[in-house]
């Protein structure tokens, strides 16, 4: 092992004592977990799913028309295949992919339509969308679109 030299205020100093004691392990012990811990935390944390707005704004411009004027989901979905793309589900909601490769794009209420709102415009959940749950919330109680209770995947 190597050594680290560092300054904490004494008030820092005197809680470790506390905690390392309750513990019954070294000051030094206590901060090394402390700094696995964090570590550990920092490798495993997901980063945010959101995708570059650089990205975006040229696919929204794109694509809105075939958004706003979709009759259903079909129709959605073959407006969106004809430009190279398609809708599928992510997690509570959906998201953009390119078609037919697949590769993720973004998620759709970043092109400005969220699933709960799609899902009212339609009468109708996605195809297949395995939150079933979310037809029943924003189908049948006529919830928001700022429902904080929907939850796209990140």
């Amino acid at each position: 092992m190597e050594q680290l030299e560092t300054k904490m205020p004494a008030e820092m100093i005197r809680a470790l004592q506390q905690i390392a004691r309750a513990q019954d392990i070294s000051i030094g012990q206590l901060l090394r977990n402390l700094a696995a811990k964090e570590i550990s935390r920092l490798h495993k944390a997901r980063p945010p799913n959101r995708a570059d707005e650089r990205l975006v704004a040229p696919l929204r411009a794109r694509l809105a028309g075939d958004l706003a004027h979709a009759a259903c989901w079909d129709d959605l979905q073959t407006r969106l295949r004809c430009k190279g793309y398609e809708l599928r589900e992510a997690g509570g909601g959906l998201a953009l992919h390119a078609y037919p490769s697949g590769a993720r794009q973004c998620k759709a209420s970043e092109l400005g339509f969220s699933y709960s709102r799609l899902m009212r415009r339609f009468h109708a959940p996605f195809p297949g969308h395995a939150h079933t749950w979310l037809a029943e919330r924003f189908l049948h109680q006529g919830k928001d679109d700022d429902d904080p209770v929907l939850i796209e995947d990140p």
